[in-house]
């Protein structure tokens, strides 16, 4: 091909980490903004309740089809592939109609002042899926083709339209937030969709143009067609099933078969993922403004892992699915992509781990600073969330090393061993949902985190064996790359003692003291860490520049 893998996953993973910055700051705004228009209930029915619908639709019916088709292009049968993945449009209509009736008529019935909106919302989440399922065959080939860009921006007008939406339909009618909320679900999703879908319409005319000067000026100004030789759409039509010239067979097999694994994956990842929400929404665990309270301490302990840990997981899936082979050893493979892909699990690994590890550093001693600052006196009068965001920075190392070791592990398994895993997922579910309400039911909320970190623990232990196994009669050892340096683990343990001594001696003088103390000791622990790994930096340094000086030479 003629995209850099690498460097398009890296470009990917920067965007998709300030997509996310800006999504959660959005966000944390706007729950702030809920709470103090429309109160915790609401945001309890639309953060858990509603969003867990959204979320539950589209693991099951987007995940499993658009992992199986990000396949290297140069082997790929498009009309195959397009044939496969529309098939996620009448898939997730009919988990939509299931889905919907449990949500509606089975879980806990809500307050009778909301219920009709409540109902609305339901089915107006449903319909949004729909739509996002619609433009998914335009999101794959963006994402297979390397339009980093291009998505980050959709993906923030998709935020920043159903956010404006949202706010302005309470400002005008604030009896009816959740039907606000129902409006920009809709609204947003029809215009992420039309939004891929009018950029492939201008692009793929554009590049056939490109192509014909192409044949006839050998020396052609370079462009953003230039590196889209290999791109197999002549026609904006082809993007629908049954278009596109294909001498094979409609369905691709293999490639069904590994879909079907993906599905059973995702099914098992989702009550992984969501699995203290599916606790509390089946089981009458929380109220719902208990649910809200939760779930703002929730997305406040998981910064790292939203802005950061997530982005680099996907963008870290996609290029090792480009490097390594599924059904092949690594000894019979390029030793050259190898090498490379071992060194960058390596460094990946290595990134995570500081980061985990210098979030629970701070996270004991500037929990209370973080919740005041952020929502006030009464998000900390209960110690309770103050004790919930301390337990999340331990978890947070745990998906750190998860994210990036399963990603490697999800990228590479062959349809047997995804299936073998698939099942050994169904123990980890089922061991999760157990602990998960034996310990709430004993210790309260904390017991969903403690849960959570039993379960990414096991996982964690899994992937690890996988991937020794898979280098073992190699000379690469990418696992060294969880183990810090010893100078880097004493400066932390230094910072923890002294900054919880600050928390105790310095906070009830003067936050902004406390606060200082920190940024001292953070400071610390960033050179050292810079001095242990100044080859990496320089490499960084280095991919930079020449990153830089590319872009002025095609200016």
């Amino acid at each position: 091909m003629a995209r850099n893998i690498l460097k398009s996953s890296i470009e990917n993973a920067s965007f998709s980490i300030v997509f996310q910055v800006l999504f959660r700051c959005i966000t944390f705004i706007l729950n702030a903004y809920i709470i103090r228009t429309v109160g915790q209930e609401v945001l309890g029915i639309m953060n858990v309740r509603l969003l867990l619908l959204e979320s539950t639709i589209l693991f099951l019916s987007k995940e499993p089809i658009l992992k199986a088709c990000l396949t290297n292009t140069s082997t790929i049968n498009w009309a195959q592939v397009i044939n496969q993945i529309w098939l996620s449009v009448p898939l997730s209509s009919v988990i939509n109609i299931t889905l919907v009736y449990v949500w509606i008529n089975i879980l806990t019935p809500t307050d009778d002042k909301y219920q009709h909106q409540y109902e609305l919302g339901c089915y107006a989440v449903a319909l949004s899926c729909i739509v996002e399922q619609v433009s998914q065959v335009v999101v794959l080939v963006a994402q297979n083709f390397c339009f980093v860009r291009l998505k980050v921006v959709i993906d923030t007008l998709y935020v920043v339209s159903r956010t404006i939406i949202f706010v302005y339909y309470v400002e005008t009618e604030p009896e009816y937030p959740i039907n606000a909320f129902s409006i920009a679900q809709i609204v947003s999703s029809v215009i992420l969709c039309l939004s891929y879908y009018g950029f492939f319409l201008w692009y793929i005319p554009a590049l056939n143009k490109v192509k014909e000067i192409k044949k006839k000026e050998k020396n052609a100004e370079k462009n953003i067609f230039s590196d889209m030789s290999d791109f197999p759409f002549t026609s904006f039509i082809q993007l629908f099933p049954g278009i596109m010239e294909n001498k094979e067979a409609m369905l691709d097999s293999k490639l069904f078969v590994l879909t079907m694994s993906f599905i059973k994956q995702s099914v098992v990842k989702q009550v992984l993922t969501e699995g203290e929400r599916y606790v509390m929404t089946v089981s009458p665990v929380l109220t719902f403004s208990q649910q809200s309270v939760y779930d703002i301490v929730n997305n406040l302990g998981s910064l790292a892992a939203r802005f950061i840990f997530r982005p680099i997981e996907e963008s870290a899936y996609f290029y090792f699915t480009q490097m390594i082979k599924r059904d092949e050893i690594l000894t019979k493979q390029n030793k050259k992509q190898v090498a490379e892909s071992a060194e960058v699990l390596s460094q990946l690994c290595k990134i995570v781990v500081t980061i985990g590890l210098v979030v629970v550093t701070f996270g004991q001693a500037y929990s209370y600073s973080f919740l005041y600052l952020y929502g006030g006196q009464k998000l900390v009068e209960n110690n309770l969330s103050v004790v919930l965001l301390r337990f999340h920075s331990f978890a947070i190392v745990l998906l750190a090393i998860n994210g990036v070791t399963e990603g490697y592990v999800f990228a590479t398994m062959n349809n047997q061993q995804l299936d073998r895993y698939n099942y050994l997922m169904v123990i980890f579910s089922v061991m999760f949902l157990l602990i998960s309400y034996i310990l709430t039911y004993i210790i309260g909320p904390v017991g969903f985190i403690l849960a959570n970190c039993i379960n990414m623990t096991a996982r964690i232990v899994h992937s690890l064996n996988y991937i020794h196994k898979q280098f073992q009669d190699t000379e690469f050892t990418p696992l060294d790359g969880l183990i810090p340096g010893k100078k880097f683990l004493i400066t932390l343990i230094l910072s923890g003692i002294v900054t919880i001594l600050s928390e105790i001696y310095l906070l009830e003088k003067s936050i902004f003291i406390h606060i200082g103390a920190g940024a001292v000791f953070f400071f610390i622990i960033v050179s050292i860490w810079a001095l242990d790994n100044m080859t990496l930096l320089r490499l960084g340094l280095e991919k930079y520049k020449s990153r830089k000086s590319s872009f002025v030479k095609q200016d």
